[in-house]
């Protein structure tokens, strides 16, 4: 029988002192072997899961420095009860680039997973916020499309554009989870 050791599997940085949790799963034979490859691609899913996150919201955040971005977020911000009343006293430009830096700043904290789990529950629950915030476009700007029949058939632009923020607000999600998991397990600094 092999005994694996599940967080130094599921270990996400640099080695962490896990309080003396001592977690473990007894396998034999190939189902041991199957068992550590599917943690192995666990693990690896993870990374891409959180770091996908990163990227996406990274580069989004570096487009809304852009005038095609500005101008693209626009017809979004302005139908939403949330959001659209920041036109009243920002320009396009200002309100984009605001977004842009919020964005970065989400981004970085969640890329220092590694170092802070801390920095990554706070961007993570950022995130978590901001996708819900661009899920409500869904419902706020026109994107229903009438030649379909309206409901349920989303338009490109902003339905079909606005529900991959589905799967990113998962991703947010677990990121929180995981990152809260891990600040609870390390002793007090």
């Amino acid at each position: 029988m092999i005994r694996t050791n599940v967080w130094q599997n599921l270990s996400l940085g640099p080695q962490t002192n896990h309080q003396g949790i001592d977690k473990t799963i007894t396998h034999s034979g190939a189902s041991s072997t199957l068992a550590n490859k599917g943690m192995a691609i666990a693990v690896l899913g993870s990374r891409v899961l959180r770091y996908g996150v990163v990227l996406v919201v990274g580069w989004i955040g570096l487009m809304k420095f852009t005038g095609y971005e500005a101008n693209g977020i626009q017809p979004l911000v302005a139908h939403s009860p949330l959001m659209g009343w920041m036109y009243h006293f920002l320009s396009l430009r200002e309100f984009s680039a605001g977004l842009g830096v919020f964005e970065v700043a989400i981004a970085t904290l969640i890329a220092l997973r590694p170092w802070s789990p801390k920095a990554s529950t706070v961007g993570s629950a950022l995130a978590v916020v901001m996708f819900l915030t661009t899920l409500s476009f869904v419902f706020s700007t026109p994107g229903w499309e009438p030649s379909l029949g309206g409901f349920p058939a989303l338009s490109a632009l902003p339905g079909q554009f606005l529900l991959k923020d589905v799967v990113l607000l998962g991703a947010a999600i677990w990121s929180l989870g995981e990152s809260l998991k891990s600040v609870s397990m390390r002793p007090a600094e």
